[in-house]
């Protein structure tokens, strides 16, 4: 009855690179295909097929959205690449939250700051939107992510663990 559930879904931007990056692959596939039928030379055709299969294979990564589930204190995260394939990268339970605060909050310091702790980034890196930072700790090894929770998720989190959010 008291069951929460929650969905949201976070486009990454795709940075330019990934742009050029992406439009450089099809040219040089097709180019590459294409001067191996005109001169029907396999020195080109073994390249375009290798370009062939990186396009395949390699670009659809390069567009990326988050699927962020809650449901009763835990969080799953997955990721969707070009809106077809969907991989679960991460689940984290509540339980073992240390801290969630706002990414900008100075709470974060001496968890960001510690030696060897990576931040894995959820979130879609626009600087307008509000990421928040959870720290979780199992087994004595520490995680630390970046997301772009709404305000029902955060509102849960402090209705199960009070302390374990801090709103500066």
């Amino acid at each position: 009855m008291g069951d929460l559930y929650q969905e949201i879904l976070i486009s990454r931007k795709t940075p330019f690179v990934n742009k050029i990056i992406k439009g450089a692959a099809y040219v040089a596939t097709a180019l590459f295909l294409l001067i191996g039928m005109l001169f029907l030379n396999p020195l080109y055709f073994i390249p375009g097929i290798a370009l062939g299969a990186c396009c395949y294979f390699l670009v659809p990564k390069l567009d990326l959205e988050y699927e962020y589930l809650y449901v009763n204190g835990e969080l799953d995260i997955d990721a969707i690449y070009s809106k077809q394939k969907r991989k679960r990268i991460a689940s984290y339970d509540m339980a073992e939250l240390e801290i969630l605060a706002p990414s900008t909050s100075h709470a974060l310091d001496s968890y960001l700051n510690q030696g060897g702790v990576k931040v894995r980034d959820f979130t879609s890196r626009d600087p307008q939107t509000q990421s928040y930072t959870l720290v979780f700790s199992k087994d004595g090894k520490r995680d630390i992510i970046k997301v772009e929770l709404n305000d029902v998720i955060v509102g849960d989190v402090r209705r199960i663990a009070p302390r374990k959010v801090n709103a500066f």
